[in-house]
């Protein structure tokens, strides 16, 4: 049978093109049943307060920094979303007198303006500018990493491609989006030759960092997170990175506090993954092949998918 045809955006590919069966299963899913989906190679893991579910996120950065050395560098690749565990890693490499000499830093994507450019820091929503102010140029300069050790993602992907090479990356971490990304790879168009079908997730996983168009789903989530609801201010495009560079991570660690992708969005992803059910119209589920996958959940932020009249 062909696929459905998307209930948010005709021209797209996304989670509502699959079949009802699997959407209604997750959405059945209690969190009982989400803490069974752990197995070899995907983990499902609960805080039960905020303060404990950013710190442990925070941690994953300083645990990656403690193993670089001079002759082994070692790197994370963090995520605009969530943001509130940068300022405590900010503190807690001040309070361990960790140097960051040898550490390295991937930023996951960045928004692209309509000259074909990266933004700069000088837009409000600037995920370079985000990352410096709320972590990096809060750390005491004698610990600092080295600036040639930041990468953030431009429009020409070719150094940050390039940076990936000779530096291993102990952990990419990520957020999950209403439209079940990690980072910026969202759903293709519904044209050309994915007009009938998505790409295979063997296709789409050959991408790598790339300069996307976004979904009009990430465009709304972002206006409404980041911006008020004016979506007139989120540029319509991004560079992001791709799952070429998410395989080159040891692992990858997903954080959901309930604050970006909703109940089903939480549920449905997990299942997916544990599941082994790849479909590109879903990129998170894409991860079901990675070989160390992790879901963080915030306990409070599981929500409910019963039906509540407002």
């Amino acid at each position: 049978m062909p696929r459905k045809i998307s209930r948010i955006a005709p021209d797209w590919w996304d989670y509502t093109t699959l079949d009802n069966a699997l959407i209604n299963d997750a959405a059945k899913l209690t969190e009982k049943d989400l803490g069974q989906l752990s197995r070899e190679g995907f983990q499902v893991r609960f805080y039960d307060t905020l303060e404990d579910f950013y710190l442990a996120e925070a941690l994953e950065y300083i645990a990656a920094w403690r193993q670089a050395t001079a002759d082994t560098p070692v790197g994370i690749c963090g995520p605009i979303g969530p943001t509130e565990q940068l300022p405590l890693v900010a503190r807690l490499v001040n309070e361990l007198g960790l140097s960051l000499a040898n550490a390295h830093f991937w930023g996951m994507d960045e928004w692209v303006g309509e000259d074909g450019k990266e933004v700069s820091m000088e837009h409000p929503l600037s995920f370079e500018k985000a990352d410096r102010e709320m972590c990096f140029d809060r750390i005491n300069p004698e610990l600092a990493i080295p600036e040639a050790n930041l990468h953030f993602p431009k429009a020409d992907v070719s150094e940050y491609v390039a940076s990936w090479d000779g530096v291993r990356c102990a952990v990419m971490q990520g957020g999950q989006g209403d439209i079940k990304h990690w980072a910026f790879n969202d759903p293709l168009k519904r044209e050309g030759a994915y007009a009938d079908e998505p790409p295979s997730p063997e296709e789409y996983r050959k991408l790598g960092t790339r300069v996307v168009e976004l979904h009009p789903v990430t465009l709304a989530q972002n206006a409404r997170t980041s911006g008020g609801g004016n979506i007139t201010m989120v540029p319509p495009r991004a560079v992001t990175v791709g799952p070429v560079e998410t395989w080159k991570a040891e692992k990858v660690s997903i954080w959901q506090a309930g604050t970006h992708d909703n109940p089903l969005g939480q549920r449905l992803t997990a299942l997916m993954i544990s599941k082994g059910l790849a479909d590109s119209s879903v990129p998170m589920s894409l991860l079901a092949d990675h070989p160390n996958v992790q879901f963080n959940y915030f306990r409070g932020g599981l929500g409910s998918c019963d039906v509540e009249m407002h």
